[in-house]
């Protein structure tokens, strides 16, 4: 089959390719998978599937696996995009369709990469509520879960750009970010070493669920509420520490609908469909998207406050 036109008969084998088993997030993606599935019987065949750990190596065997498994699309979400690049190829080279999440520095490598959002709105959207909230000056220290993810920088950097720009009195306690590796032990770690060499910080970024969470754990034992933590979040994990208090701002985006989106995205282009914006990808925030190049982008930021969820049903 050559990328772009697979015959409206055939059975259409897709994979999706996530970071990590077992964390929140990708079991929230996972959901999206199956819906994908279910809306779709009968004409594809759809799963995901992800190494033990973020381990990248690991990551790019997966998809080296699938090349030779005859899909006809792969859907990744890397940990290491660059690592990717020979494997894409290759599968590219085989005509599977191949788009990203989370990767927008390979997106002329893929045929699509896909974004809930721009990524510099993204950034600035987590550092201009806690830019005020340390009124804007003092030590800030940030989190990323590893400095080859692509997404976490462009937040990071993002931030960092505008802080200096526009709060000249804040500053970093160090020149690159503190990584966690989008582990929460590591996070608790981390978090624990940065309260103790900087003991005066009032600000906190973190670009993982582990590392705002864990942050905000270790506040709570000490009580210490002298910083203003602002961390990617999702409503399982961060919601109790939002209405607590010790998360003051978290964004986020559903990973169910990025996931549902990404496959309607490959599914689109496997069966020769026109890919220009306004595209609806058939999922939340992905009803009109932009497309630029090999890069669209959705509009489907999450912001979580205080009294969400009061029911306690978490999405993810």
């Amino acid at each position: 089959m050559v990328g772009g036109s697979k015959s409206s008969g055939d059975t259409v084998k897709m994979v999706l390719v996530a970071k990590q088993e077992g964390i929140p997030w990708f079991d929230d993606m996972r959901t999206g998978v199956e819906r994908f599935g279910k809306d779709n019987t009968g004409k594809v065949e759809v799963k995901q599937i992800a190494p033990d750990s973020g381990d990248s190596a690991k990551q790019v065997q997966m998809v080296s696996d699938l090349i030779s498994q005859d899909v006809d699309a792969i859907v990744v979400v890397p940990n290491d995009p660059q690592a990717l690049k020979p494997v894409i190829k290759q599968a590219k080279a085989k005509g599977i369709v191949v788009v990203a999440h989370e990767a927008s520095n390979i997106a002329d490598d893929v045929d699509y990469d896909i974004e809930a959002f721009q990524n510099t709105d993204f950034g600035e959207a987590f550092c201009k509520p806690l830019a005020e909230g340390m009124g804007g000056k003092g030590k800030l220290a940030a989190v990323v879960g590893s400095k080859t993810m692509e997404t976490h920088m462009a937040w990071y950097n993002s931030c960092k750009s505008m802080l200096e720009k526009d709060y000249p009195d804040i500053t970093f306690v160090s020149d690159e970010p503190y990584e966690d590796n989008n582990d929460d032990d590591t996070a608790r770690k981390v978090a624990t070493e940065i309260l103790n060499a900087h003991p005066d910080i009032t600000g906190f970024f973190g670009t993982s669920v582990s590392a705002g969470s864990n942050m905000a754990a270790v506040l709570k034992e000490r009580n210490n509420k002298n910083v203003y933590v602002s961390s990617l979040g999702i409503p399982s994990v961060d919601m109790p520490y939002i209405d607590e208090g010790w998360v003051q701002y978290a964004q986020t985006w559903r990973p169910a609908d990025a996931g549902y989106a990404a496959l309607q995205l490959a599914y689109d282009k496997v069966k020769g469909e026109s890919i220009k914006t306004g595209l609806d990808l058939k999922a939340d925030g992905y009803s009109s998207v932009e497309v630029k190049g090999h890069q669209v982008y959705g509009d489907a930021p999450l912001v979580l406050k205080k009294g969400d969820y009061a029911d306690g049903k978490y999405p993810f």
